[in-house]
């Protein structure tokens, strides 16, 4: 991060979703635990987007299926390959660069985020703050991790502005308090306007400029 911070706002990233495109990858892992301990809940992998993974676990019945889940999850996330989505990166830098205070607020453990460092080694230094799910006292939908990260930041929430795509993430936000731009990579676009101030299809359609001082993406909802 830049050494002077511009304490104008600060920007709180969901990770997976919104810089990291890993969700097609994900829904494939749990659509397939589902078949294998079967949930009874229709189309579970697009149900659960953006739940802790205690809350995720708690839907399958028995101990034994949970460890065998997990196992397969750690196994899964160290194997996988952690792709960014285009502009993603470049996006963090420019914010970087202008002083702006930032953090990932993630309901990923740090276990899997060690195996994101593992292959992209810059990416801890990039933000103020990494916020794990591992580090909250509630889960998204509840405002508790981004209200932690502005707290961490020393920046009121009100001056701070969430990315996020999943329908607990954008709730988190708005009940945080903070300004919401919702990115539509994971639900449709209509879903994602109904919880955002402002909503995008993807993370390149932001700039430093958008960010502090408004957009020229025309949506309806566009309050920036």
């Amino acid at each position: 991060m830049s050494e002077t911070s511009n304490r104008r706002c600060g920007v709180l990233f969901d990770l997976d979703g919104v810089l990291l495109d890993s969700e097609g990858k994900y829904s494939i892992f749990w659509a397939q635990m589902d078949k294998e301990h079967p949930t009874g809940i229709d189309n579970f992998a697009a149900y659960i987007k953006g739940f802790h993974l205690n809350r995720i676990l708690s839907y399958f019945d028995n101990e034994e299926a949970r460890q065998q889940i997990l196992d397969k999850l750690a196994s899964f996330e160290r194997d996988m390959r952690y792709e960014f989505f285009p502009g993603a990166l470049e996006l963090v830098r420019q914010l970087s660069e202008a002083g702006i205070a930032m953090a990932i607020v993630t309901s990923s453990d740090r276990k899997k985020m060690e195996s994101l460092y593992s292959q992209h080694p810059e990416f801890p230094t990039m933000f103020d703050h990494i916020i794990t799910g591992d580090m909250v006292i509630k889960a998204k939908p509840d405002p508790y991790c981004y209200l932690m990260a502005a707290k961490l930041l020393g920046i009121d929430i009100h001056d701070c502005i969430v990315v996020e795509d999943s329908r607990n993430g954008l709730i988190a936000g708005r009940e945080s308090g903070a300004r919401v731009i919702g990115v539509a990579t994971t639900l449709s676009a209509d879903v994602v306007s109904a919880y955002s101030d402002m909503t995008i299809d993807a993370v390149n359609q932001l700039t430093v400029e958008r960010i502090l001082k408004g957009t020229s993406i025309n949506y309806q909802n566009d309050s920036f």
